[in-house]
């Protein structure tokens, strides 16, 4: 592969990105205001249940599926190939998005449910675009190369929940519709940009051993990646807490609606983009990777305190400068993930970042709708002390157990690049 071809790659990654994740985030800013409106339908009153109970098993939906599937499809992509692998998820997205329309319109809260379910496995390919975008290393830099992916995603985190809360008049089900187009759009981006190139690991067994044997959780039998992602597990705990209830935060402190909630989440991914574009992967090769990478969760956490401490209009301060610190955090932690772990699988290893990072999203939304019944502040100080104590259990893997796990014929590039 020469640069260029490199080049294009990425470019054909970053549109995807785009794309899907305005997708994912759109209807975000419109479901807490909806389940604590007090209006009354088969979604908001299903069982008798509270309201704030049903935006938690809502919120828990998404991230349970996408749970399930990045565990099996970032690993099914080394075996059988990345582009054929995302073209079918993707594909498995737009009808999900579109059922989830179809089911909110019938007043089906269970049906809801399980496309929100359904929509999230699909979109458990994530994981392949981290690994195709660190897979171009070395013609493009690690660091540089997530930075742009992320920076991608955050914009559709930007045009997503903004065009949310402008379509909010339109109806749920009108934001669950476009959000398909937008996953179709991507789906047809994929299939016309992105090349064809051969698996990491090709596999001559049935998928079905390979989704059995070869899914992403296996890799914890390594106990350098058990201790690895100790760290992660308390850090998305945190970091989950905060994305799933600063909305529902601002709705009880400060009464947003659904455009102020989008205007905040511009201010928090107006940051992020412009750290990725501009200095976050400068940061971590000036100061190192650990120190940027643990230095960020101290500084996140008290951001987070001072922000619920914050009077309007000053809150938006602390709440944009949080954007900025997760724009680090977030490129340093897979950079490292590829860096000691990328000769098992890059799509397995991403593959298990994304399973972490969806296992705690959906603890959050459980767990973090009990504790809302005290006050949503409560939530976000439990998310900020979870993210400053993940700092005391950091450790990076030891030379030898690196040596020992990595095939002998592996040609991944030595950590120390």
């Amino acid at each position: 592969m020469d640069k260029l071809k490199a080049h294009s790659i990425l470019s054909a990654i970053m549109l995807v990105s785009v794309l899907g994740t305005a997708g994912i985030a759109l209807p975000y800013p419109l479901l807490s205001p909806y389940f604590v409106s007090g209006v009354e339908d088969p979604l908001t009153q299903f069982l008798g249940l509270n309201p704030k109970i049903l935006l938690g098993i809502t919120l828990a939906a998404y991230p349970l599926g996408t749970l399930i599937g990045s565990n099996i499809i970032g690993s099914l992509s080394d075996r059988y190939g990345r582009k054929p692998i995302l073209l079918y998820t993707l594909l498995g997205s737009v009808v999900g998005y579109l059922l989830t329309a179809a089911t909110f319109v019938w007043g089906s809260f269970l049906g809801f449910i399980a496309m929100r379910f359904i929509t999230g496995f699909c979109e458990g390919n994530i994981s392949i675009a981290r690994a195709i975008a660190v897979e171009l290393h070395p013609h493009i830099d690690r660091h540089r190369a997530m930075s742009l992916v992320y920076a991608t995603v955050y914009a559709g985190w930007l045009i997503g929940p903004l065009a949310g809360g402008y379509l909010a008049p339109y109806g749920i089900d009108t934001a669950f519709v476009i959000a398909g187009l937008a996953m179709l759009l991507a789906t047809l981006m994929v299939m016309i940009i992105l090349p064809s190139q051969p698996p990491q690991k090709p596999s001559n067994i049935s998928i079905w051993r390979e989704i059995s044997q070869n899914h992403s959780a296996v890799l914890l039998k390594e106990p350098a990646i058990r201790r690895f992602f100790v760290y992660y597990f308390l850090y998305t705990l945190g970091i989950n807490a905060y994305y799933e209830f600063y909305p529902l935060w601002t709705v009880e402190a400060h009464g947003f609606d659904s455009k102020q909630i989008g205007w905040i989440t511009v201010a928090i991914t107006s940051l992020m983009i412009m750290m990725s574009v501009s200095i976050a992967d400068k940061i971590p090769k000036a100061i190192g990777d650990k120190p940027a990478l643990l230095g960020g969760n101290i500084l996140f956490g008290f951001l987070i305190i001072i922000a619920t401490f914050t009077a309007m209009p000053w809150v938006y301060l602390p709440i944009a400068l949080t954007g900025a610190v997760i724009a680090v955090i977030n490129l340093v932690f897979p950079v490292l993930l590829s860096k000691y772990f990328g000769h098992l699988g890059q799509g397995k290893i991403m593959g298990l970042q994304v399973s972490f990072f969806c296992l705690t999203n959906f603890l959050v939304a459980i767990l973090g709708s009990l504790v809302s019944l005290i006050s949503a502040e409560t939530t976000l100080w439990v998310a900020a002390v979870l993210i400053i104590i993940s700092v005391f259990t950091f450790e990076t893997p030891e030379q030898t157990e690196l040596d020992r796990d990595k095939p002998s014929d592996s040609t991944e590039p030595s950590t120390s690049d």
